[in-house]
C-alpha cells in the first residue's frame, strides 16, 4: 500500500544556488505540536507554526514554497498572561546546520546547578526553545516565539551531528558530534555544560532519551549502540548485532523498545533493559552477510521513527523509499518513494511523518490503526516497569511474553 500525500514544503531555490550544502539533514517538531522546523541548507533554518502549515495544504493543495506560507502573525507581549500567537521565522544559522531539537520547559523541574542565585535567563513555563547543532561544533538557542538567539555553545570541536531535549521539561540539552563525545548542557543554568560522556571511539551519529529521561541512548560509527545512566553518568550497556555504522536511533512512547538505524541496511528493534534484539527490519532481500554489509550502500539506512501509537516505525533508505512498519509484522505496512532522503520524524500526534531530503520536506498520513486494549495496558504497564520487573509478575508466561513484545 502507498500512503496518502499530506503536503511539500519546497524551498525556494535560485539559478546559482549550489546543489552542496542544501542538504536537509534534519527535521523536528515541538513537543506541544505548535511548531515545525527544518533545515533548508545553506544555514538557514524554517519554522512554521504546524497548524497554520496543515490548512494551507488543505486550501491551497499539497505543495507550498517555504517561503509563502501564510502571514506572518504578531507577537504578543510576552508579559502578558495571554498564550502567544505563533508567527514564523527565518534563522540564519552562520554555519551549515546538521540538528535541531525543540525544548520546553516545566518551572517544577529544577537546575542541578549549585548555584542558583543569579541566571542569565529565567525560562518559564510558555517557554519553548529551538537548539541547533552547526558544522562548525556550536550549539546556538533560538526562542522560537521571537526567533531571537539566547545562548551560543562552543565547546564541541567538530560537527554537531545530533542533539536531544529531556522529556522532562528539565531543559538537559544532549549533543552528540564528530568529535566522539557526547555533551550534557542545562539550559537553566544559562547553558552550562554538566558532563562529556566518552566511550565512542568514533563518530557519534545520534542520541535519544527515554521517555522517562532516566536512559539515553548513543550510536555511531564502527557498530556502536550505547546506554547511558543519566543520573550518575554512566555507561549501562553497549548492544551488540549490528554489522556497520548505526546512524539513528529512538525509544518506542512507553520506554520498552529501541529502534536503530544502520548502514548494513537494517533496522533493528531492541528491548534495551537486557540489550536483547526483538525484531529486525531487512531493506536488501536477501538480507548481506556480515562480511558484506558495508557494500550495499544503495540499501543504507539513514532514519528510523516511532510513532506516538507504539506499533509503526517508519525507515528511510538510500534505495529512494520510505516505508512505514508494523512493530509485529515482518514487511513493510506501506511504502512511499522519495529520492536523496536523510531525516524522517513523526508529528506530536503521530498522525504525519515527515521526511527531509535537498532543502525541502514531504509529509504523509500515517497508517491509521485503533490500538488494541491489550496493547495500549501494555503500554500503560511499560512505562513504569522495566522487563526485569515484568518477569517476575505472578502472571502467565504468555502473558509476560506480550508485555517483553516477545510475542
Amino acid at each position: 500500500a502507498r500512503p496518502r500525500t499530506v503536503g511539500e514544503l519546497l524551498a525556494p531555490t535560485s539559478p546559482f544556488d549550489k546543489k552542496c550544502g542544501r542538504e536537509n539533514w534534519t527535521v523536528a517538531f515541538a513537543p506541544d505540536g505548535s511548531y515545525f522546523a527544518w533545515s533548508q541548507g545553506h544555514r538557514i533554518v524554517k519554522l512554521v507554526p504546524w497548524s497554520q502549515c496543515l490548512n494551507n495544504f488543505l486550501l491551497h493543495g499539497t505543495k507550498n514554497v517555504a517561503n509563502s506560507i501564510g502571514t506572518r502573525l504578531p507577537r504578543q507581549n510576552s508579559d502578558s498572561g495571554q498564550k502567544n500567537k505563533p508567527c514564523e521565522h527565518i534563522i540564519d544559522c552562520g554555519d551549515i546546520v546538521w540538528s535541531l531539537a525543540f525544548g520546553s520547559s516545566v518551572p517544577e523541574k529544577q537546575s542541578r546547578c549549585v548555584n542558583i542565585e543569579w541566571h542569565r535567563f529565567k525560562f518559564g513555563q510558555d517557554q519553548l526553545l529551538l537548539a541547533t547543532g552547526l558544522n562548525n561544533g556550536r550549539i546556538k538557542i533560538w526562542d522560537v516565539y521571537t526567533g531571537k538567539l539566547l545562548l551560543n555553545l562552543m565547546d564541541h570541536t567538530e560537527v554537531v551531528r545530533d542533539l536531544t531535549f529531556a522529556p522532562d521539561g528539565s531543559l538537559i540539552l544532549v549533543s552528540a558530534s564528530r568529535d566522539k563525545t557526547l555533551r550534557v548542557w542545562d539550559l537553566k543554568d544559562d547553558g552550562n555544560m554538566m558532563k562529556v560522556l566518552r566511550g565512542h571511539q568514533n563518530w557519534v551519529y545520534g542520541c535519544a532519551f527515554s521517555p522517562d529521561s532516566s536512559i539515553l541512548c548513543s550510536v555511531g560509527a564502527s557498530k556502536a549502540v550505547f546506554l547511558w545512566d543519566m543520573d550518575k553518568y554512566s555507561m549501562i550497556r553497549k548492544l551488540e548485532g549490528h554489522h556497520n555504522d548505526v546512524v539513528a536511533c529512538e525509544f518506542s512512547p512507553d520506554g520498552a523498545l529501541l529502534a536503530t538505524a544502520s548502514y548494513d541496511t537494517r533496522v533493528y528493534v531492541w528491548d534495551p533493559h537486557i540489550g536483547v534484539i526483538l525484531m529486525e527490519f531487512g531493506h536488501l532481500f536477501p538480507p548481506p552477510t556480515p562480511i558484506f554489509a558495508g557494500g550495499a550502500n544503495d540499501r543504507w539506512v539513514r532514519s528510523v521513527s516511532f510513532s506516538h501509537d507504539g506499533l509503526h516505525i517508519a525507515s528511510l533508505a538510500d534505495d529512494k523509499m520510505v516505508r512505514f512498519w508494523r512493530i509485529d509484522e515482518e514487511y513493510p505496512v506501506q511504502v512511499a518513494p522519495l529520492n536523496n532522503g536523510l531525516c524522517c520524524t513523526f508529528s506530536t500526534d503521530g498522525s504525519v511523518l515527515a521526511a527531509g531530503r535537498d532543502g525541502s520536506v514531504y509529509f504523509w498520513a500515517t497508517p491509521r490503526q485503533v490500538s488494541s486494549l491489550q496493547h495500549l495496558c501494555r503500554m500503560a504497564i511499560r512505562r513504569v516497569m522495566p522487563t526485569s520487573q515484568v518477569k517476575n509478575l505472578p502472571i502467565p508466561s504468555k502473558v509476560v511474553e506480550f508485555l517483553c513484545y516477545q510475542i
